[in-house]
């Protein structure tokens, strides 16, 4: 269960944001803008919020009263940004093990696992400039699953992708939901994608939670 409870100064509004996402997607929507991706960014740890609390079952990612705020690296956070941000000098295989600890003996076997997942072992060698929009798509996936995430956050990860490329996507996403069994919180500013997705659907204007 993630349990977000924070308060952050913006430059044109407070954002100021309450709410929990138990094993299962919740899609944020909202106006550009409107403070849905320093959400994620907070719990994340890339930002800091002003005052409140993020907690993640028994773990504390950060809290104002007991002055906690975790590294990002102990949050053990999956992130698929909007641009992907693959490195384009890196290979697909590097890129999926970027940040991955090399003692962990298992890594190979794990790397093994997620791009039969995502359908990229034919990529391995290959780098970003030679892929299509597509399979940046799930290189960026793999690289955020193959740490096994306690949460998984993406922000307008299909926003870039044809239509046509978006239901097989759409199939990656949900075979993740079902097989991974964790808090998964997607921002679209698509409709019918958070109908299709989510679990549970929350708009955001100005910072605050509307219904």
């Amino acid at each position: 269960m993630l349990d977000v409870d924070i308060q952050k100064k913006l430059e044109f509004f407070e954002l100021d944001i309450k709410f929990t996402v138990g094993n299962g997607l919740l899609a944020i929507q909202g106006m550009s803008g409107s403070g849905k991706t320093t959400i994620l960014n907070c719990i994340s740890g890339i930002k800091t919020a002003d005052k409140g609390h993020i907690r993640l079952n028994n773990r504390i990612f950060f809290s104002s009263n007991d002055n906690i705020n975790m590294k990002i690296k102990d949050r053990n956070v999956g992130y698929v940004f909007q641009n992907y941000a693959l490195f384009p000098h890196m290979t697909v295989r590097e890129n999926i093990l970027f940040g991955v600890n090399k003692k962990y003996t298992d890594y190979e076997k794990e790397l093994s696992y997620i791009s039969d997942m995502m359908k990229i072992r034919h990529l391995m060698d290959k780098y970003p400039s030679e892929i299509s929009g597509g399979e940046k798509q799930r290189v960026a996936f793999a690289r955020a699953m193959i740490i096994r995430p306690d949460i998984l956050l993406l922000d307008e990860p299909f926003s870039a992708l044809d239509e046509d490329l978006k239901e097989d996507i759409y199939k990656d996403l949900l075979n993740i939901k079902k097989s991974q069994n964790i808090p998964i919180i997607l921002i679209t500013h698509n409709k019918n994608e958070a109908k299709i997705l989510a679990d549970k659907i929350i708009y955001i204007h100005n910072g605050k939670i509307k219904a």
